[in-house]
């Protein structure tokens, strides 16, 4: 069953809603680590034991940097986890969303183009616009 125009856009709007009904979110993981301390006489460096911990560590890579911190069992760890799992809604969200604009596009109509003189400036715009990206891909090579 195809949808109209206007159902999409109901369907944008409650997800915008939705979005904002998320609340706060950040990126990124929670690992559970055990460390080994390295001194001999310690019970973590016997055969077998897991070692020290668990650590709880939260860690993400932002713009080509890592970012990593220890957390506390208990509300911090949860507030944590609940933002991640926030973080992930919002990106399921988003991709829903792009889904649902790429429809709205195919069915919005094409603008139309008044006379010869308009039609010509918009291929000499559109033309320069393409020339100038392959202008750049020449020179990178």
């Amino acid at each position: 069953m195809e949808d109209t125009l206007k159902e999409l856009e109901e369907k944008k709007k409650a997800l915008y809603k939705k979005m904002v009904e998320i609340g706060d979110f950040r990126r990124g993981m929670i690992s559970v680590n055990y460390r080994k301390c390295g001194k001999s006489n310690c019970v973590c460096g016997q055969p077998g034991h897991p070692g020290h911990g668990p650590q709880y560590l939260w860690n993400t890579t932002i713009k080509g940097k890592s970012y990593a911190k220890n957390l506390k069992l208990g509300p911090e760890l949860q507030k944590y986890i609940e933002e991640i799992s926030n973080h992930w809604k919002f990106v399921q969200l988003c991709e829903e969303l792009v889904e649902l604009n790429e429809k709205v596009c195919d069915l919005r109509p094409i603008p139309g183009v008044e006379g010869k003189e308009e039609q010509e400036e918009l291929k000499k715009k559109l033309e320069h616009h393409f020339r100038k990206n392959l202008r750049r891909k020449w020179t990178e090579s």
